[in-house]
């Protein structure tokens, strides 16, 4: 595991805490502890990746009204830990995107298999975002007009076609897809456009 790689866990119950944050870093993970879920809330994070524990029934703050909190500001996932559980929280907890919800007293087994998942798909979520800015970047260093050719390009024109939309000759038009290609690091039309997908570009932005 990184080294900023973190699991949290928030629980009103000092036993249960301890216990779990045993359990945990006996299996090498990093982990810190909240009795409340304002004050996870207020924690300000420093990690790369990391997953939430929370109890469902705590004072203040239960941990649907923190899940939907977090929801607003981040994206970590979070498993859910109760004493008893009931179908209306468990079937809310998995709609706001829960990644399990086990009852006390917990499967060691269980809970460190659904930590794992959870950690790994945090990961592709921030693996996902950085590579979502560095194309947005890319797409930043863009002259407006190379903005306004690419998405005519991507969606199939013809150079001539691109030129007749935005009132220039074709060869300005093969110019700009030049520039657009090395810009964007595109090694082929094909990569290009597939770029071009995931900007979710429309070639009414030319208009």
């Amino acid at each position: 595991m990184p080294s900023n790689e973190m699991v949290y866990i928030v629980d009103d119950d000092a036993s249960v805490a301890d216990a779990l944050s045993s359990l945990l870093r006996v299996n090498g993970k990093q982990v810190k502890m909240f009795t409340s879920g304002q004050e996870f809330l207020d924690y300000p994070r420093r990690d790369s990746c990391a997953c939430l524990i929370l109890d469902l029934r705590m004072p203040g703050l239960n941990g649907l009204q923190v899940q939907e909190s977090i929801a607003a500001q981040t994206t970590i996932p979070v498993i859910f830990i109760t004493g008893r559980g009931d179908v209306p929280s468990t079937v809310t907890a998995m709609k706001g995107g829960a990644v399990d919800f086990l009852t006390k007293p917990i499967d060691e087994s269980a809970l460190l298999a659904s930590i794992d998942r959870a950690l790994e798909q945090n990961r592709k979520l921030q693996l996902a975002a950085f590579e979502k800015e560095r194309l947005l970047a890319r797409y930043r260093s863009l002259t407006p007009r190379e903005q306004q050719v690419l998405p005519l390009l991507a969606s199939g024109l013809l150079n001539k076609q691109a030129a007749w939309e935005l009132g220039i000759t074709e060869y300005t038009v093969q110019i700009h897809r030049g520039h657009i290609m090395r810009k964007m690091e595109a090694d082929s039309f094909a990569t290009l456009v597939k770029l071009s997908s995931k900007l979710n570009l429309e070639s009414s932005e030319a208009s």
